[in-house]
């Protein structure tokens, strides 16, 4: 296994995915050619060339061979993945409808589809149609019942404490993170590293293992190293392995200090409050009182409390207390401890830091 980490490989994607073992990678990034068949060479107002895709890598004879092409590195993907690992593959409208159906036909289950809204398109030359200002992303899992990683708190946080939408606005690869030799760009359709730090974060954890089939000039290992992730990528031409090479060569991984993600509450242990009066971590007729010292409550054998003729739960209570439906007891009742107030809930974090559960 340790063979296939923080390693790439500069060879065709379909014969270098056979060799890899089944339920390696968490996580599958695939940036594969869009067959855009442009027929012709485009120009700007001023007769000057536009810098296209025009590379033979993303030319094929029709649409079978690319259907063909697609679902032999999908299948392969599939099988690599880890039964709660997932995929991202991105396109344009020339191939991303394509891809949605062959993913659908394997068996991977659609998460979402993320529309990649570039704040500086190139604009249409033109003038015949809608400038074309996105990219769209499709998350999937590996199959239905797959418990896949999506990093919502860190998300939420990442985006000012608001949901993070499926609708993206990043700018393309520019400025100094654009390689170039020569004044010119050394590949095409270089992704930005935001875009591979927000997907990366999302959907893997720290010391996971993310595969990219076809790494270009390296920004999904890149991104991967900076992140405390494994990478594992091929590339067929010399020209972008180099590249790629060299600048992963150069990135330098954050320390593991400041790596750490927000977790979902939904993977938190769920401890019960009677846990800690089992464990003898509070003791049946300890007193609870409110942060004003002015409701007392006495806990009972059974992990319930009782607070003049109302007893129950430390919700229960509590909510009865406050009058709501609802209340949350592990942030109103407190205790003393060793001469301090102490909140139970930083009762419940300590014991659950200490990894008795």
């Amino acid at each position: 296994m340790s063979k296939v980490f923080n390693k790439i490989i500069n060879g065709n994607c379909l014969e270098e995915l056979k060799k890899i073992p089944d339920k390696t990678f968490d996580l599958v990034f695939a940036d594969p050619p869009y067959n855009m068949q442009i027929g012709e060479t485009l120009t700007r107002p001023d007769a000057s060339k536009v810098n296209g895709v025009d590379d033979k890598w993303d030319q094929f004879k029709s649409f079978k061979h690319y259907d063909d092409f697609c679902k032999s590195w999908l299948i392969e993907c599939r099988r690599i993945l880890k039964d709660n690992g997932s995929i991202w593959v991105i396109g344009s409208y020339h191939n991303i409808f394509r891809l949605g159906y062959h993913l659908q036909n394997l068996n991977y289950w659609l998460l979402n589809d993320v529309i990649w809204r570039k704040n500086n398109p190139m604009p249409n030359f033109r003038g015949t149609r809608f400038t074309n200002a996105h990219e769209t992303l499709i998350w999937a899992s590996k199959n239905k019942k797959s418990k896949y990683t999506f990093n919502y708190q860190s998300l939420k946080c990442l985006n000012d404490d608001l949901q993070m939408r499926s609708d993206w606005m990043l700018p393309i690869c520019n400025g100094k993170e654009r390689l170039k030799k020569n004044g010119k760009k050394i590949h095409s359709t270089q992704k930005p590293e935001a875009l591979l730090h927000r997907i990366i974060l999302a959907t893997t954890n720290k010391g996971d293992t993310i595969f990219d089939p076809f790494l270009g000039t390296g920004t999904t290992a890149v991104v991967a190293k900076k992140l405390g992730r494994n990478y594992y990528g091929i590339e067929k031409d010399k020209k972008y392995f180099k590249a790629a090479q060299d600048r992963i060569n150069k990135a330098k991984k954050i320390e593991d200090n400041y790596l750490d993600t927000i977790e979902n509450n939904k993977s938190k242990p769920r401890i019960p409050f009677g846990s800690l009066v089992e464990l003898g971590i509070l003791k049946p007729g300890t007193t609870l009182f409110d942060h004003k010292k002015k409701i007392n409550a006495k806990i009972m054998a059974d992990g319930s409390i009782k607070h003049k003729e109302s007893e129950g739960s430390i919700h229960k209570v509590a909510a009865k207390i406050m009058g709501t439906e609802s209340y949350n007891g592990w942030t109103y009742w407190h205790c003393n401890i060793n001469g301090s107030t102490v909140l139970i809930d930083n009762l419940r974090q300590k014991f659950i830091s200490s990894k008795q559960i």
